[in-house]
């Protein structure tokens, strides 16, 4: 059964070394994610799963490594303690990995989720339901960004739809409203370069019969792109 999640933003600019000179603009965002991942901590679950999308779905062993040095840094990180191993993280994991270890996470086995970018909504919606079926007490570290279309700047550029899909996500992340979050537009999402809908609607398969009260922890849209960090307890 769920028992809490956070949800969280994965742009690789929440690792300071990443950001260099401009990390002290993503501080509140820190700050937010270390105090939902305290959520996560208090909730005493049995497992914990990071949940981020990628291209291709997999699961991930504890110990799996991932790497930022395809951003100029020299920063490891592993999920959870134990071996390396083969398995290299992709980068949603990979920043999940980094906020668990920030907060010296060890206690709670942990495994990692990649859920297929485009992956429909019915399937990630299974796919939560399974999570939380798979211990007694399950919590989930959800990773996903907003639409990155927010601004002339933006990666995405300027898209006048994004602003009123972010801010339906936003709300449902923090009421875990898990009826809105399966019904998000797919193909608008893409559109939108969203890249936390399929994670999210894995959280809202999960939640839906675990009666969690949710609260919004973040919300901006720096550089274009919206990034909400969450609790669900």
């Amino acid at each position: 059964m769920l028992v809490a999640a956070a949800v969280c933003p994965c742009p690789p600019l929440l690792v300071p070394e990443v950001a260099s000179g401009a990390a002290p603009e993503l501080d509140a965002a820190r700050d937010a994610c270390a105090d939902a991942v305290g959520v996560l901590a208090a909730s005493r679950p049995d497992l914990l799963v990071v949940v981020g999308s990628a291209e291709h779905g997999g699961t991930f062993r504890q110990g799996a490594a991932g790497s930022f040095a395809g951003y100029g840094v020299d920063v490891s990180v592993r999920l959870g303690p134990g071996e390396p191993g083969g398995q290299q993280l992709p980068l949603s994991l990979t920043v999940g990995a980094w906020l668990l270890e920030r907060a010296g996470w060890a206690d709670v086995p942990v495994e990692g989720l990649a859920v297929a970018e485009q992956l429909e909504p019915g399937a990630c919606v299974g796919t939560g339901e399974d999570l939380a079926a798979r211990a007694a007490r399950v919590a989930l570290l959800v990773m996903g960004d907003g639409s990155a279309c927010r601004t002339l700047k933006a990666p995405g550029y300027l898209d006048e739809r994004a602003a009123s899909f972010d801010e339906v996500a936003s709300a449902a992340l923090g009421a875990a409203d898990t009826a809105t979050l399966m019904g998000l537009d797919d193909r608008l999402a893409y559109e939108l370069k969203v890249a936390g809908r399929a994670p999210w609607q894995v959280l809202a398969g999960a939640g839906s019969d675990a009666g969690l009260a949710g609260r919004l922890l973040y919300e901006d849209a720096p550089y274009g792109v919206g990034y909400f960090v969450g609790v669900w307890s």
